[in-house]
């Protein structure tokens, strides 16, 4: 019977693709499922094997234990490079976009207030 391995749901591509290539080079049996059209079912990785899960999941967890040390050094590269974006960063790039935006915020945070408060009188 399948077992689920890995959930696709807000995983980045290159990690898909590399969780795909990680069972691929084990010879372990898998298939995905897709969200569907309505997002009802369950998007992830699916080990066919019972007896290959526990093997599936060992070499999971360790490809995800390096992952996450690999992404931590490269955020931490950039912040010591000043590579790294900040949000003044994102602000000062597109300044016109950014304020659009908080004006747009502030006009749906008014009316909403405005429209409690005249529901209330």
């Amino acid at each position: 019977m399948s077992k689920i391995l890995f959930r696709l749901n807000g995983a980045p591509d290159d990690e898909i693709a590399e969780v795909r290539e990680l069972l691929t080079q084990h010879d372990i049996d898998f298939y995905e499922t897709p969200p569907g059209n309505w997002g009802v079912s369950i998007p992830a990785i699916w080990v066919k094997a019972e007896d290959q899960f526990e093997q599936a999941r060992t070499l999971l967890d360790v490809y995800q234990r390096q992952r996450s040390k690999r992404i931590k050094n490269e955020l931490l590269l950039l912040k010591q490079t000043g590579a790294s974006k900040t949000f003044v960063d994102m602000i000062k790039q597109d300044p016109v976009s950014f304020t659009i935006h908080l004006v747009v915020a502030l006009l749906v945070i008014y009316l909403s207030i405005r429209l409690i408060w005249d529901l209330g009188q």
